[in-house]
């Protein structure tokens, strides 16, 4: 038989963000690809970290969490959407909003099972879905303003439909689903019993005066709703891996099980970091997330069409998807390299979020940097200009 690898790795092969992120390191670059936040972390955060650390809070928690996390989540979801999940049974913290995705695909799909997916659509969703063995279907999402159209939803129904995913907002897109977008995919999920699975990690970045909206707030769909976010870019921790899963007790139970079997648990000091970020913030902290960023998009947006591209401006989370046209190359990788090597500012190929042939004129950047960061960035972009 030979020594080959799994099967399963021809879906979780290193993707074009790791190798542009691995390329600009190479060069020296400025990296605008990969979603790392550079900004401070709040001093409750880390003090709360610190603390907990010093106090000996470093052996294994309970699978879905430490019970302070769970309640101060529960908390949080209250204050902001209304919506009540008891912290005993409908809470399950896991390694990052990503393990959370994970442990809920693995504990209510099947192998076969088809999901639908709106696109572009971020990578990881994809690649888990793969991985998992269930088969996503792609629903376009049409620029400018990344609307979806009900008939082509509609179309995408199968006998093994099993689940919808929503990333609001959105990443790459910037994508906020509005109330009434909401409602048309809340109407279809239940009239074709589906499960929706929801990524908002990006919930408190959002811009314009638009607000987000979590799906599960609608009428009928707490049942059927998997909400995934998580703080790792609320409190600009990415490297923590803190992410929770909110749903139906019938389900937690499920993808808590996996947590306990992939994970353990997420990390027990990092865990208490954030639940004293969660206590202690107060609201106009997460305010003022949606203000700072929609300066830095703004900055960020109006450098890109001084460079000669086309930016479609992103109504929340932090990053912009842009037209390339007039940057030399026949795909979108061969133009994300010449922008990297020509200005020294990494993107990421707008081809990763699409299947087939979508995506070939754009690249994605991400502005969630620091200013002297963001602000040499966008003078390095101007070489494009010059070219």
């Amino acid at each position: 038989m030979g020594l080959n690898l799994g099967e399963r790795c021809g879906c979780v092969m290193q993707s074009d963000i790791r190798s542009m992120s691995i390329e600009c390191a190479r060069i020296g670059g400025i990296n605008l690809s990969q979603g790392v936040c550079d900004t401070p972390v709040p001093i409750e955060v880390l003090q709360g970290a610190v603390d907990a650390i010093s106090q000996g809070v470093n052996t294994y928690t309970h699978h879905a969490g430490i019970r302070e996390l769970r309640e101060a989540i529960s908390a949080k979801q209250q204050r902001f959407t209304g919506m009540e999940f008891d912290p005993d049974t409908e809470i399950v913290v896991s390694a990052g909003a990503t393990g959370a995705m994970y442990c809920a695909f693995q504990a209510l799909l099947n192998r076969g099972d088809e999901v639908i997916v709106f696109e572009p659509y971020y990578g990881y969703h994809v690649s888990t879905l793969l991985a998992v063995e269930a088969v996503p279907v792609f629903v376009p999402l049409d620029p400018p303003d990344w609307s979806f159209r009900p008939e082509i939803l509609e179309a995408a129904v199968t006998p093994r439909t099993r689940a919808l995913l929503v990333n609001t907002p959105a990443n790459p897109s910037g994508k906020v689903f509005s109330l009434q977008e909401l409602s048309l995919i809340a109407d279809f999920a239940i009239r074709h019993d589906l499960f929706v699975f929801t990524d908002e990690m990006y919930e408190h970045f959002v811009y314009d005066g638009l607000l987000h909206r979590s799906l599960a707030t609608i009428a009928g769909m707490k049942e059927r709703t998997i909400t995934v976010s998580g703080l790792s870019k609320t409190f600009s921790v990415t490297g923590w891996r803190i992410g929770y899963a909110l749903c139906d007790a019938r389900w937690a139970g499920a993808i808590g099980h996996f947590n306990d079997l992939f994970y353990v648990c997420a990390p027990s000091p990092l865990q208490a970091g954030v639940t004293a970020g969660l206590r202690l913030l107060d609201d106009s902290y997460y305010l003022g997330l949606s203000v700072e960023y929609g300066a830095k998009r703004d900055l960020f947006c109006k450098a890109l069409e001084e460079a000669g591209l086309r930016p479609h401006i992103p109504q929340g989370a932090y990053y912009v998807l842009a037209d390339t046209d007039s940057v030399p190359g026949a795909t979108a990788k061969e133009r994300a390299m010449y922008i990297l090597h020509k200005t020294g500012v990494a993107s990421v190929p707008g081809s990763a979020f699409f299947h087939g042939q979508g995506g070939k004129s754009l690249v994605r950047f991400c502005f969630a940097k620091e200013g002297p960061v963001l602000e040499e960035a966008c003078e390095k972009l101007l070489k494009l200009r010059l070219s």
